[in-house]
């Protein structure tokens, strides 16, 4: 068994900026970084009650706390974010990108502002922050001469693996986000950057039509704080050989996917097909096939529910 010291697992003197970090998610896995020893700058769309909380919880687990008002999918949030970390605490050692909105819809009834506003926020605010963290420990990198500290954990979701019928705009922002890490974890890496994504069923605003209300006893398996712990160790020096990963986090399970595989192979014989070939050779491949049987990873929905053996 791997030995972890304090020091892999522990955050003292890093900086970590949170999106969407007001409550649900964000709020948890600022908190739980805290608690590591990172101090934080909070980001969501404004202040108010829920954003006051927010910092009074994380200044209660021990970490210094900023907050940045603003859109994410606006540039100028995330470049606030990126500034206002380096002049308050001097560094950008963790990004955790969390925010996000929902507009369900089926696809005949979704509109374009459905559309864009689903965009903006999860895939272009996920983009800005990625590409200015990527810059910053770029930048870090050439005048260290040498590779720096850096972890991206980017939010994605089992919607962009399975293609749900009423999230198409959801879905699609999820698959580019898993997209996005696998991209970052590959140009980043040589500068000392892991980049990871995390797919959570958890209780939140915004999944609270789903799941419905917390239990009123015992552990709530769909408790943010499950998701946080693995955002605390995807952030530590203990992930360091962790990179462009994808994990599906469901309260004290967590699970690697897998790379989509190849599943059959077709080869035109004369080194070109004509429509007649393809009819025959991929006709016969689908003939009598389930139809639902696509793509989509429907398969981790089989993951079902933790399973808790006594005394863990």
């Amino acid at each position: 068994m791997l030995i972890v010291s304090d020091e892999q697992i522990r955050l003292d003197g890093r900086v970590a900026l949170v999106t969407g970090a007001a409550s649900g998610l964000g709020r948890a896995e600022a908190i739980g970084l805290a608690q590591s020893g990172a101090s934080i700058v909070l980001g969501d769309i404004a202040p108010g009650p829920a954003v006051d909380e927010a910092i009074d919880l994380v200044k209660q687990a021990g970490g210094e706390v900023a907050f940045v008002a603003g859109d994410i999918g606006e540039r100028s949030t995330a470049d606030a974010m990126f500034s206002v970390a380096q002049e308050k605490f001097g560094s950008v050692d963790i990004v955790v990108n969390n925010a996000g909105i929902v507009r369900d819809r089926m696809l005949f009834n979704m509109s374009d502002e459905d559309w864009d506003a689903v965009i903006k926020v999860h895939l272009r605010g996920h983009f800005l922050m990625t590409r200015n963290a990527g810059a910053f420990w770029r930048a870090r990198s050439k005048a260290a001469d040498g590779p720096v500290y850096g972890r991206i954990v980017n939010t994605s979701s089992e919607a962009g693996l399975l293609g749900p019928e009423g999230q198409a705009n959801y879905g699609a922002a999820k698959a580019g986000i898993t997209a996005l890490t696998l991209s970052a974890s590959r140009a980043l890496a040589r500068y000392g950057v892991r980049a990871n994504a995390i797919c959570p069923r958890a209780r939140t605003s915004m999944t609270e039509a789903v799941f419905g209300s917390a239990p009123s006893d015992g552990l709530d398996p769909l408790s943010p704080e499950h998701v946080a712990t693995l955002v605390r160790y995807l952030s530590a020096p203990s992930s360091d050989s962790v990179n462009g990963q994808v994990f599906v986090v469901y309260g004290p399970m967590v699970a690697l996917m897998a790379a989509p595989t190849v599943e059959a192979r077709f080869d035109a014989g004369d080194g070109a097909w004509t429509p007649e070939d393809l009819a025959e050779q991929l006709g016969s491949h689908f003939s009598g096939r389930d139809p639902s049987r696509t793509f989509s990873a429907s398969a981790a929905l089989d993951l079902g529910a933790p399973q808790v053996t006594a005394g863990s």
